[in-house]
């Protein structure tokens, strides 16, 4: 491991620097100096003690010290992740994820439909060792691999499950929604109102007329993509996504209707 004071004043600068950690942000040293802060990862960190002191830049200077094994080194780096992953839900750490978010480095949605979207990245688990980093897309409300090699080799729980769509309810501005319920444009430009979504969502055709949602080769993942237009249609829909009041035999299929791609506001009348 290179030596991180060559590289930068603190270890957490350092270690943010690295190839692959653009996603990170630096946490602030009284964050981590408060006990309450890191309450149950010392159970959970071997090295405890002489990890907490290379994140901190604490360790003794003294020549004649014999250096940290490479374990203590690995500890250190499994310690900041976890305390990264709470320190993203504070007020100071959703405002430095936010300026990521803003200025695109968490890269931007891979599907051709969510029109180059904003990603934020997130974990599948909170516990380290068990997936890599993903990147959740809050347009078409999915995970997606991350694009380069190098992410990959980053624990997802660094992130954890909540911080995508707690930061998303905290700048729900940056969410789209539906057009009901946002902002006009005017007022949208002034007062950063609600977003509409950017995306349509793609309808399989053979010789121009749709496969039936029905097909074992249709559309299986069509509903995910599709929105309700206002938070009203919720109650008319039963806890299997069928319209209240209407059987099989009453099915009409509404999109046969249309020749272009549904948009995602539209609310998906199959079960």
């Amino acid at each position: 491991m290179e030596d991180a004071s060559s590289l930068s004043s603190t270890w957490i600068s350092w270690f943010c620097s690295l190839p692959g950690h653009e996603y990170f942000c630096e946490v602030k040293q009284n964050f981590i100096e408060e006990d309450f802060n890191l309450q149950g990862l010392d159970v959970m960190i071997p090295f405890w003690k002489e990890a907490k002191e290379i994140v901190l830049d604490t360790i003794d200077d003294n020549p004649s010290k014999i250096p940290y094994p490479k374990p203590v080194y690995s500890s250190a780096e499994l310690l900041y992740g976890l305390m990264h992953q709470r320190y993203i839900l504070t007020l100071e750490g959703l405002q430095e994820m936010l300026k990521k978010y803003d200025e695109g480095i968490f890269g931007s949605c891979p599907r051709f439909y969510c029109a180059n979207y904003n990603v934020v990245p997130c974990g599948q688990w909170d516990l380290p060792g068990l997936a890599s980093v993903k990147l959740f897309c809050p347009n078409c409300n999915d995970i997606y691999e991350a694009p380069h090699s190098r992410f990959r080799w980053v624990d997802g729980s660094f992130f954890g499950t909540t911080f995508p769509h707690f930061f998303f309810q905290t700048y729900h501005e940056r969410a789209p929604t539906s057009p009901r319920t946002r902002c006009s444009s005017e007022e949208n430009s002034l007062s950063g109102g609600w977003k509409s979504p950017a995306s349509s969502v793609y309808v399989p055709r053979v010789f121009g007329f749709k496969v039936s949602d029905r097909a074992t080769s249709g559309p299986r993942m069509h509903w995910l993509r599709l929105r309700p237009e206002s938070p009203s249609e919720l109650d008319r829909v039963d806890c299997h996504g069928k319209w209240i009041g209407e059987d099989d035999e009453s099915y009409v299929d509404e999109e046969d209707e249309t020749e272009d791609d549904c948009q995602m506001e539209d609310f998906d009348s199959v079960g």
